[in-house]
C-alpha cells in the first residue's frame, strides 16, 4: 500500500494486500474437511455428503438420472464399485462410449481442492484419457493438507507394492479464459461422493 494512501485513507482500505491477508487467515483458521470442500467447490467440483452407503446409492441414482446415463457405459477399474453399476444396468465390461468413469481415489488435497488417483483407480491413463464425467467416491479420512503428503499417505496406506501412474485432476469445470496455470490439465466435469466413515 503506497505512503499517499496511509496518509489520505479514511481509515477503512481494500487493499489488494489486506484482501490476500485475510483470505489465508481465512484458509488457515478453518478445519482441513471445509476447506477442502471450499476449494473444490471453488475450482468447479459438485459436492455431495452422505452418511451411509444407502445414500451413496440414492445420490449416484441422482447423478445417473440427472444426466440421463441410466443403461449407458461407464468405465471402472475396481471391483467394489461394480454393485453399484450393475443395479444399475451400466455397462462396464469393455465398454465403447463410456459416458463417465466410476471410481475411488487415493487422496483429498486440502489446500487445492484437488483429487489424486494412482494405477487402483485409473490404471495407466491420463486424465486426459479419462472420460470428461467422472464419479469418485471418497472418505473424509482420505483428506491430506496438501500435495507433499501423497507420497507418504500412499506409503502408509500399502505399505509394499505401491501404485504408479500418480495423478491429480483440479480443474472441475473448463475456465472461461485459460491461464498458464490451467496447461496441459484437462477440465472435468467431477462429482465427490463423500461417505463418512470418522
Amino acid at each position: 500500500m503506497s505512503l499517499f494512501r496511509k496518509f489520505f485513507s479514511s481509515g477503512h482500505t481494500n487493499s489488494d494486500d489486506e484482501k490476500e491477508s485475510q483470505k489465508l487467515s481465512f484458509e488457515q483458521n478453518i478445519p482441513i474437511d471445509e476447506q477442502f470442500i471450499f476449494n473444490f467447490k471453488r475450482n468447479g467440483g459438485k459436492f455431495l455428503y452422505c452418511d451411509s452407503m444407502s445414500e451413496v446409492k440414492e445420490q449416484f441414482e441422482n447423478i445417473l438420472e440427472e444426466n440421463d446415463w441410466f443403461e449407458g457405459e461407464a468405465i471402472c477399474y475396481e471391483p467394489t464399485l461394480f454393485p453399484l453399476l450393475k443395479e444399475n444396468n451400466i455397462l462396464f465390461d469393455n465398454p465403447q462410449n463410456p459416458n463417465f468413469l466410476l471410481a475411488t481415489c487415493e487422496n483429498l488435497v486440502s489446500d487445492e481442492g484437488s483429487i489424486s488417483f494412482s494405477s487402483n483407480q485409473i490404471k495407466q491413463k491420463k486424465p486426459n484419457e479419462l472420460p470428461v464425467n467422472m464419479v469418485i467416491i471418497a472418505y473424509p479420512s482420505q483428506i491430506i493438507p496438501s500435495k507433499s503428503e501423497i507420497l507418504s499417505a500412499i506409503k502408509n496406506k500399502y505399505k509394499r507394492e505401491y501404485p504408479s501412474n500418480i495423478t491429480t485432476i483440479k480443474y472441475f469445470e473448463k475456465a472461461q479464459e485459460e491461464d498458464f496455470t490451467q496447461y496441459g490439465s484437462a477440465a472435468k466435469n467431477l462429482y465427490l461422493i463423500l461417505l463418512e466413515d470418522l
